[in-house]
């Protein structure tokens, strides 16, 4: 399954980023072959449409499912559409390789936009 997380760095020791549309960087991981890329989001600079320039260019990139701390409801809708998954930061989760294994282990809730 291949996942995309915000994050304010490039790298699975760099922290989470609670904003979607906003997050400097999105961490791609494949769960099957347990590999990752930072990649820089192009929502992220934009002055309007910041949430809908990042879920399109996550639905561009292919993925099962994105996970951050709040998805806008334009950026959620488009998401929801490509069928994209989405779920919430939980717990303690202090960077991208926790919300990874929290991911893996289910333990993150999902987020429904309706």
């Amino acid at each position: 399954m291949n996942i995309v997380i915000s994050s304010q760095g490039q790298s699975l020791d760099s922290p989470i980023d609670y904003r979607f549309g906003r997050s400097a960087w999105f961490i791609q991981y494949n769960t099957a072959e347990k590999t990752c890329t930072g990649v820089s989001n192009p929502g992220g600079q934009q002055s309007g449409g910041a949430g809908v320039a990042a879920a399109q260019f996550v639905i561009d990139q292919g993925v099962d499912a994105a996970i951050s701390g709040d998805f806008g409801p334009h950026a959620a809708n488009a998401l929801r559409a490509a069928g994209v998954k989405m779920y919430l930061f939980a717990g303690d989760l202090t960077n991208v390789q926790s919300a990874v294994d929290q991911f893996i282990a289910g333990a993150l809730p999902a987020f429904d936009p309706e």
